[in-house]
């Protein structure tokens, strides 16, 4: 997504006593003022600030912004698989049937690409959980993540059809305090993060239409970890009840079980942590981040499984306002306008 960021005029406009204007030029005199011309001589011309250089060739470690390919980190193709969650009950026999250990395997191929945009994702969030901080512009966070993963995955979308091989998911979202999700800086965008807000920074990674879709809430103030632990609580959860052939309705309730156990005291209110009930994780196909199933964050009556090959985004709202949100005409908000989100 670009973000155009706009120049000052090199030539001012000066107002005479008598009401007329006349030009100035660059060092601020006017034409044929010799006091002003002389004075403006001994004026020493800002330098241009050179950009910072990065340099990524043969690089063995990812640099600080993020510009060196994955791929050249991880030559072989072989990139980390994350945590894994066994298989349990009924389809414990996928652990040691050879059938099914092969039948995985054939899969390599799929899992090699979201391996690599997962660990695209990882090395751009570390580098953004480091340095986003109080006093930054929305628009500078979101660009300093965007041009991390089109650098990462060697995708800037510059040519004709590049970005449809690997890039940006979506864009990048940064949703403050009572804005719950998908709120994303335009051009020319001046809100500055501050250290009382709670921040959901929420982007996307793809590589041939595999999208990886994560996030994760930034605060400064040490009143809401509480709050973010309910949230870090109730996502493991989700991401450990998830199966083949397991219920969503089911998936649900363990979230909501996990999330709704913690409570968060600000301003010397001790307040619940409550799900937001109509916000919903969901499964993802190639090129489309929303495939059509649901996965609900709180208990509820859907007996649709999920089903093998498939692949799910856990995604977990803990609030302390009345866990329902409402479309804005920038993002989603609570239905009463208090209560703050992760």
């Amino acid at each position: 997504m670009a973000r155009n960021v706009g120049a000052s005029s090199q030539r001012e406009t000066s107002q005479k006593h008598d009401g007329s204007e006349e030009d100035l030029d660059d060092e601020g005199a006017a034409p044929g003022d010799e006091k002003s011309n002389v004075a403006g001589k001994k004026k020493k011309k800002r330098k241009p600030k050179k950009k910072k250089t990065v340099i990524t060739a043969g690089a063995t470690a990812q640099s600080s912004p993020p510009r060196v390919p994955v791929a050249s980190l991880f030559a072989e193709g072989h990139y980390p698989t994350g945590e894994e969650v066994e298989y349990r009950d009924e389809n414990a026999f996928r652990t040691t049937s050879e059938e099914k250990r092969y039948l995985d395997r054939m899969n390599e191929d799929f899992l090699a690409e979201y391996r690599q945009g997962a660990e695209v994702h990882r090395q751009v969030r570390q580098w953004a959980q480091r340095n986003i901080e109080p006093g930054q512009t929305l628009t500078e966070i979101a660009e300093g993540i965007e041009d991390g993963v089109r650098a990462l995955t060697g995708h800037q979308g510059l040519n004709e059809g590049d970005n449809i091989k690997g890039g940006m998911a979506f864009p990048t979202g940064l949703s403050i305090n009572h804005c719950a999700a998908h709120y994303t800086p335009n051009a020319g965008n001046k809100t500055v993060l501050q250290k009382e807000d709670v921040m959901k920074v929420d982007f996307g990674v793809h590589l041939n239409g595999r999208i990886v879709d994560s996030a994760f809430t930034m605060t400064f103030d040490p009143v809401y970890d509480n709050l973010l632990a309910a949230v870090r609580d109730a996502t493991n959860t989700g991401v450990r009840e998830a199966g083949i052939d397991v219920r969503m309705s089911d998936i649900g309730s363990a979230v909501q079980e996990a999330m709704e156990s913690y409570e968060v005291e600000i301003c010397g209110k001790v307040l619940p942590v409550k799900c937001i009930r109509n916000l919903n994780g969901h499964d993802i196909i190639q090129y489309s981040i929303h495939g059509g199933k649901s996965v609900p964050i709180v208990k509820g009556k859907d007996q649709t499984k999920m089903e093998e090959g498939e692949t799910f985004a856990i995604e977990t709202f803990g609030s302390t306002g009345n866990g329902y949100v409402r479309d804005d005409v920038t993002c989603m908000v609570p239905s009463r306008q208090y209560g703050w989100l992760t």
